[in-house]
């Protein structure tokens, strides 16, 4: 019973109806996070080097593309792409702990509700194909 959650986890594929809704939700609202990360990362940086010989661009542009790739993964659960690439992004999420490091509550935050979105989202489509085959 407990491995039954290993089990649904996914890794790569498409998932079902409520397994891309979720985890399109998570890695959606995951998106805004990456960008307040990258705001605060250049800000940081720029207080630190106010005479601009930080890496205040590529913290700003490397954060903010990570809120795009969330974006277009979020998009994207209807494609193969969708889950692996939502996967990278959870890891990517955990790295930028390294600049920020209360990133890596977020991180783990989303690591879980990702996971969580992944496991869940496969027992409610689960559920429901059970119940619209035993209702025919």
């Amino acid at each position: 019973m407990t491995a039954e959650w290993i089990r649904r986890l996914r890794f790569t594929g498409i998932g079902e109806r409520k397994t891309r809704q979720l985890a399109g939700a998570t890695i959606g609202c995951q998106a805004f996070i990456l960008f307040f990360f990258a705001l605060t990362a250049w800000g940081l940086e720029n207080a630190e080097h106010p005479d601009g010989g930080g890496n205040q661009s590529l913290y700003l542009w490397g954060g903010l593309g990570l809120a795009v790739l969330c974006l277009y993964a979020s998009a994207s659960m209807r494609k193969s792409i969708g889950i692996p690439l939502g996967w990278v992004l959870q890891v990517a999420t955990l790295l930028t702990a390294f600049i920020a490091p209360l990133m890596l509550v977020a991180g783990l935050l989303f690591l879980a509700l990702w996971i969580t979105a992944l496991v869940q989202g496969d027992k409610m489509d689960e559920l429901t194909r059970n119940f619209v085959g035993s209702n025919t």
